[in-house]
């Protein structure tokens, strides 16, 4: 099926912010999409609505549209929240795993190495979710999983920065190879560890990126 025009407007929108071509709180001008894409304005603020859904652009009344920004003090906040979510999920996931839930999460495993191996950006973040989502599905909470689903959408913006990174995204692979392993034994305790810890390179990597923004900017006369 043919994309509708907002659709092919978000996708160019949202493979620009992951390859990190449109920074964090960088304004998304209208008249100059029209110009680039020769739609109508309707077209091109449904496409800003979708993007908005998404969680990686923002908009602002007397301001419009801008890609997502989170200061240093908001990532380390909304990922110390992340941590305990996905630390409580994990704690509860019961070892060894049934050995049907391994082959499932390891399926996935095997999309996202072939979407990886592909550069294929939006597949990345689909497979990675898809594999996240089924892993912590294990803790038999829905309420905690729908928190932990909650935090990677809040965080899509911030996670996407690594996604373009093949030795990030090679840490990424060698990591969830490794939960798939832990999974189908009893150490509790590491496979908790390590779910907590996949987390910070992202973080990591964000907050390098806004200090580098920051060093860079222009001073004041």
């Amino acid at each position: 099926m043919a994309k509708t025009p907002d659709e092919v407007i978000a996708d160019a929108l949202e493979e620009e912010i992951i390859f990190g071509r449109l920074k964090p709180g960088e304004r998304l001008r209208e008249e100059a999409l029209l110009e680039r894409f020769g739609h109508s304005r309707h077209f091109v603020r449904a496409a800003f609505a979708k993007l908005e859904k998404m969680g990686i652009v923002v908009r602002t009344r007397n301001v419009g549209a801008t890609v997502r920004a989170f200061t240093v003090a908001e990532v380390e906040e909304v990922y110390e929240v992340r941590e305990i979510i996905q630390r409580q999920a994990a704690l509860r996931v019961r070892l060894p795993a049934a050995p049907e839930d391994v082959a499932r999460i390891q399926a996935i495993q095997a999309d996202y190495v072939r979407c990886v191996e592909a550069g294929d950006l939006r597949g990345i973040h689909a497979s990675n979710d898809r594999f996240h989502l089924a892993l912590f599905g294990l803790c038999g909470n829905a309420y905690l999983l729908a928190l932990v689903r909650q935090y990677m959408d809040l965080t899509y913006v911030i996670r996407t920065n690594t996604f373009s990174d093949a030795a990030a995204l090679a840490v990424s692979r060698s990591q969830h190879e490794l939960m798939i392993e832990l999974l189908q034994g009893r150490d509790a305790w590491a496979f908790t560890e390590l779910c907590v810890q996949h987390l910070r390179p992202n973080k990591q990597e964000y907050i390098r990126r806004l200090s580098e923004a920051v060093r860079s900017a222009p001073v004041p006369s």
